[in-house]
């Protein structure tokens, strides 16, 4: 039975080979990458939420939304699970050649393996065109498009996405087949016989996943890839400045390289890393979590404005009104809870006729809700005395007989007592009040 994306996040590795490896290259893209793990925490730090209602909320509808196979999202997971699985085997046999190449009585084994140079380029072509299909799958995007692919990378890719674009240059590009690895890829593809590549382990692994009804159009569509995305990787190259040298010295401070030779090491690293799996999932719970995000915040919204709908409307024929140009979006204000019997402050996030909908600070966005004028208040705490009462603020007063809070303004400030006028009430119930009484 697959694993729920909950599962794949939560296994994560912490610190391993990959993890290492995907660290020593943050001097190309600094501080694009961190590696976090576990589903809730990655739910607090890409949506900001703290309620743990709503996090739990978003947690639900991800499960539900990876598990739906309109969305592409599990379809994205499969692929870069399956690259990376395929990449190993392949890497076997390279890691073979280069030992065959290097040691005299295992020369053997060169006659018996693909070229490093020929498999390298394939592999670092087909995972080009599984993150092609992917970002398509991830985007709603019917049909793969490398040119729409090409755009994004440029404008929008960041996080684990453009991590695994690099590493996938650093790794797969320039460590194994040098500098000039893009006009050795271009010369071994365009120049590859179609048996050549349709015979290779990594496309068969993704070969039902590639566009194309023959492996001459599978061949088109992965050539299409490679060249939709040279111009950012020689970019990348040339703003960076990265090399041979630069990668194996970076790699270097995270894991002890036995080996100096680069070909080698690359290789070495394909069999033990498998980062385009972890990043590749890392980028999908992202996609995934923004997404339940916002169909949640939409429920919440709906909810809020059922129940204020179900509100009795109030009379507010009677009541003296307030200047309504105090409050506007985004003004601190002090909003009332009567259950409490106390105020709290808050934002306003919109304001429609004389309701105001509140954002509580240190509260998520559960809590929101539409108040009325009634209900909220500015205080400027410069003028106010020591019980934090001012001529002119409003407040709620508390009758003992009827056991509810009435809001009121107070008129005179004398000690302990506030002379207060009630809002509704002419003046025949203007009454002085003890400190008690009010809030």
């Amino acid at each position: 039975m697959d694993k729920s994306i909950i599962q794949l996040v939560d296994e994560l590795p912490t610190d391993n080979i990959t993890v290492k490896v995907l660290k020593a290259l943050d001097y190309v893209a600094p501080g694009e990458w961190t590696n976090l793990v576990g589903f809730e925490s990655n739910i607090r730090a890409i949506t900001g939420e703290t309620d743990a209602k709503v996090i739990q909320k978003i947690s639900d509808r991800a499960v539900i939304l990876y598990q739906d196979p309109q969305q592409g999202y599990k379809g994205a997971i499969q692929l870069y699970q399956t690259i990376d699985k395929a990449d190993t085997a392949m890497a076997t046999a390279a890691l073979a050649n280069k030992i065959g190449e290097k040691i005299g009585f295992l020369s053997f084994l060169s006659k018996v393996t693909p070229k490093a140079d020929v498999t390298q380029s394939i592999d670092l072509v087909l995972k080009i065109a599984v993150e092609i299909i992917a970002f398509c799958k991830l985007n709603g995007i019917p049909q793969p498009n490398p040119q729409e692919f090409a755009n994004s990378l440029t404008n929008n890719y960041q996080n684990a996405s453009l991590i695994r674009m690099v590493a996938l240059v650093c790794l797969d590009g320039i460590l194994p087949l040098g500098p000039d690895f893009l006009n050795k890829i271009h010369s071994i593809i365009s120049g590859a016989d179609t048996s050549i590549i349709a015979q290779n382990p990594v496309f068969l692994a993704v070969n039902n996943s590639l566009p194309g009804n023959n492996p001459s159009d599978k061949l088109g569509f992965i050539n299409q890839g490679f060249n939709s995305v040279q111009g950012w990787m020689n970019d990348l190259v040339s703003k960076t400045g990265i090399t041979p040298q630069s990668i194996s010295s970076n790699l270097g401070n995270f894991i002890q390289i036995a080996d100096d030779n680069l070909d080698f090491v690359a290789a070495f690293l394909d069999q033990t890393t498998n980062y385009y799996e972890h990043t590749g999932i890392q980028t999908v719970a992202r996609s995934l979590i923004l997404q339940a995000y916002a169909l949640v915040k939409e429920e919440i919204k709906q909810e809020a404005q059922k129940q204020e709908a179900q509100k009795p409307i109030k009379d507010v024929s009677s009541a003296v009104k307030s200047d309504n140009n105090q409050y506007e979006v985004s003004k601190t204000v002090e909003v009332w809870d009567d259950d409490e019997g106390d105020w709290y402050q808050g934002t306003i996030e919109k304001i429609q006729d004389d309701q105001f909908f509140i954002h509580y600070l240190g509260y998520g966005s559960s809590y929101d809700e539409w108040v009325g004028e009634d209900d909220i208040r500015t205080r400027d705490l410069r003028s106010t005395d020591d019980n934090g009462y001012a001529v002119g603020q409003k407040v709620k007063c508390w009758d003992e007989d009827q056991e509810a809070w009435y809001s009121a303004t107070i008129q005179q400030v004398q000690g302990q007592q506030y002379f207060v006028s009630y809002a509704g009430y002419d003046s025949s119930y203007d009454e002085w009040v003890d400190n008690d009484e009010i809030r």
